[in-house]
């Protein structure tokens, strides 16, 4: 099997997985749009003024919960399967681009659903012309996340309370993908160009692509 046949069965195997738990449409979305209404409760927030805190709402709860679409993995994961894995020859940095992708696709599904949930419920004052903006913000930050999840995950595995962990890596290095996705709107509604934004965005994922790839096969061996 080639390099991107074995990502795409692993990728294959996952999405199928995920369709028979459902782990993130029966559970993760209803609890974040649950907290989309809790949110401004706990700020004490007026509700004639919600509609301006919506997206920055939609962006710490699509961090907050899209954490655990990325980690579900590491959370699924077993030394069988792994086992398993490298007993069928799979490169690992298959393995680690295949499950980048199916990530991505559920991560993007979430966050296409968290931000329908936020604009019915906060009616945000959006700016003209943000839907592609924000589309190609979400996308690069569900892409983004995805590859730092697994790649904590594979970090992260063989070791106790790795879920924990894994959760302790990710967060502070998905600064600058919440810097770039959150200012994007920002951009736009004081006219300026979102470029740079988009370019944060895209570096970083391309960056972790690059980290999760070139380390796949020590993080591997060191696993063991």
């Amino acid at each position: 099997m080639s390099f991107w046949n074995q990502a795409g069965e692993i990728s294959r195997i996952d999405l199928m997985v995920e369709r028979r738990v459902g782990d993130v449409f029966r559970i993760i979305i209803p609890f974040a749009i649950v907290s989309l209404l809790v949110f401004p409760l706990a700020l004490g927030v007026d509700l004639t003024g919600i509609s301006l805190i919506g997206p920055a709402v939609f962006w710490a709860l699509g961090i907050l919960f899209g954490m655990q679409v990325a980690l579900r993995q590491a959370a699924n994961d077993s030394v069988e399967k792994r086992d398993l894995y490298a007993l069928l020859g799979v490169d690992p940095a298959a393995r680690f681009v295949g499950r980048a992708m199916s990530g991505s696709v559920l991560m993007i599904g979430f966050l296409a659903a968290l931000l329908a949930a936020m604009i019915i419920l906060y009616s945000p004052g959006l700016p003209d012309g943000w839907v592609g903006p924000m589309i190609a913000a979400s996308v690069l930050m569900a892409i983004g996340l995805t590859e730092l999840g697994t790649l904590a995950g594979e970090v992260t595995a063989g070791l106790r309370n790795r879920n924990a962990l894994a959760s302790l890596i990710v967060a502070p290095l998905a600064l600058p993908l919440v810097i770039g996705a959150s200012q994007v709107l920002e951009a736009l509604s004081s006219s300026a160009g979102i470029l740079p934004w988009i370019l944060l965005l895209a570096a970083t994922d391309l960056a972790l692509a690059v980290a999760g790839v070139g380390l796949a096969r020590p993080l591997e061996e060191a696993s063991r």
